[in-house]
């Protein structure tokens, strides 16, 4: 094979793709519940194993992805998950049974984990001057965040034509096509860097995240009483403090506990970790809410999502401006307050009334969501020296992927019961439980840092980045 070809741009539109298909994966799926609901005879806690599947994945390799990357080449690893995200796509459409489909999605995450860091990096050195890197970044997430955007409806009409399985093939050609784009465009790799891997810290990282997961999401079957419940929960405790014990003392730690003496940092991972809570956790029981509660079709579920996804783009654009004028901190406050309104807004809704009476919700919850991503974005990185800002960017990423995972599986518990009283009462509880957690995360900006934490200067830094 010839040697590729460097070019700015090509590498920009392969990462960008890249990009865009983790994204897409978190908003199609949703609009497919009930086809998959259906198709393979489950309930609320199998249709939690799809969604979560991929996340646990995604969450739990994001950190040692990077590092991966660093040490044997960020082309050659993003690569490898493009190839890797595209065949798992193909193994998830042609799926036979449930067991399948949920162990496809855990390799789709993997391959996510992959894209995402490594993207990153092959943007920075195709970018090097930082005036072109921060529009190459603007670009980078403003075309996932029309993915994002798009999904719902894309998903929508993909499975009211094709099935559920026409979800998982529309990222066959967008995989082919990004594959081809870092093959031809992305300049090879220099010589990697000895970066150690934390391969201790990652086994115990994947242990405490799994056994948190699978026991937040069997409750619902087995019940609070259960010993497999209750043996995850304590086998989450003790897998969390032996990862904290690692990384105490590794020399390479995956996540450098240092990072959080700095109480910017500590807030914005915190605050990632509620923003998509809220959101995943929402966006999973507005699906069955549409689909299973109101009978519409997967393609007017699409729409119904429509006026949430496209304010995403809008508020996350503003978002940049506001951070000079009015400060980082007040923008996270603001933020946080905006999103609570919206879910506080959910607890008189009623599976008979008027769409109009969600619409203002919605829009409320995905503007102050779209306020808070690139915010909490930039203060990350104002927080740390620029040699660790890929790891601190990591670890936001992680945090907000773990708050994801953490919201389907409470929400999903919540509205588990899908009788109609029985999953409004749900969906209630699920509503006033985000507007209170996003208003105790409001309250700490609020309060918490009275100095400016300089994210302000940094505008533009990391604009662009939708909430997936």
């Amino acid at each position: 094979m010839s040697s590729p070809v460097s070019s700015p741009r090509g590498a920009l539109a392969a990462t960008a793709l890249g990009f865009v298909v983790v994204l897409l994966d978190v908003s199609v799926v949703n609009v497919a519940l009930d086809a998959l609901r259906q198709e393979f005879a489950t309930d609320v806690a199998g249709l939690q194993w799809v969604v979560n599947a991929y996340t646990l994945a995604f969450a739990a390799l994001l950190l040692t992805s990077g590092a991966l990357g660093d040490r044997f080449g960020a082309r050659r690893i993003f690569l490898s998950g493009f190839w890797l995200f595209t065949l798992a796509s193909a193994a998830c459409g042609l799926a036979t049974g449930l067991a399948m489909l949920v162990a496809a999605r855990i390799v789709q995450g993997i391959g996510a984990s992959l894209l995402v860091p490594n993207s990153l990096s092959l943007l920075q050195r195709a970018f090097p001057d930082k005036l072109r890197r921060s529009r190459a970044l603007g670009w980078w997430g403003g075309i996932a965040s029309l993915a994002l955007a798009a999904g719902p409806v894309v998903g929508g009409l993909l499975v009211a034509h094709w099935g559920w399985r026409g979800i998982f093939a529309v990222n066959l050609p967008i995989g082919v096509l990004g594959g081809w784009l870092t093959l031809k465009y992305v300049a090879a790799d220099p010589p990697g860097h000895a970066r150690g891997l934390d391969w201790p810290g990652q086994a115990t990282a994947i242990l405490a995240l799994t056994a948190l997961t699978v026991a937040l999401m069997e409750v619902g079957r087995l019940g609070w009483s259960s010993p497999w419940v209750a043996g995850g929960l304590l086998l989450f405790v003790a897998a969390a403090a032996g990862f904290l014990h690692i990384e105490a003392r590794s020399r390479s730690p995956m996540l450098p506990l240092t990072l959080f003496r700095t109480a910017a940092f500590t807030m914005a991972s915190l605050s990632g970790v509620v923003v998509n809570f809220a959101y995943y956790g929402l966006i999973f029981v507005f699906s069955l809410f549409f689909q299973v509660e109101q009978g519409l079709s997967p393609a007017r579920t699409g729409l119904a999502f429509l006026p949430m996804t496209v304010v995403l783009l809008a508020a996350n654009l503003a978002a940049s401006r506001l951070i000079a004028r009015i400060g980082a901190r007040w923008l996270m406050a603001l933020g946080l307050f905006v999103a609570a309104s919206g879910y506080l807004l959910l607890l008189p809704v009623r599976i008979e009334g008027a769409y109009g009476w969600l619409a203002v919700p919605m829009l409320l919850a995905a503007t102050g969501t779209a306020l808070t991503v690139p915010t909490m974005t930039n203060i990350t990185l104002s927080s740390v020296a620029a040699s660790r800002a890929g790891i601190a960017s990591g670890v936001l990423n992680t945090a907000r992927q773990v708050g994801g995972l953490l919201g389907v599986a409470v929400f999903g518990y919540l509205v588990r019961d899908t009788a109609p009283a029985a999953f409004m009462a749900g969906m209630r509880w699920s509503a006033g439980l985000a507007a209170v957690l996003l208003l105790a995360a409001g309250i700490m900006w609020w309060l918490g840092v009275k100095e400016e934490t300089g994210a302000a200067h940094a505008a533009g830094r990391a604009c662009g980045e939708g909430p997936g």
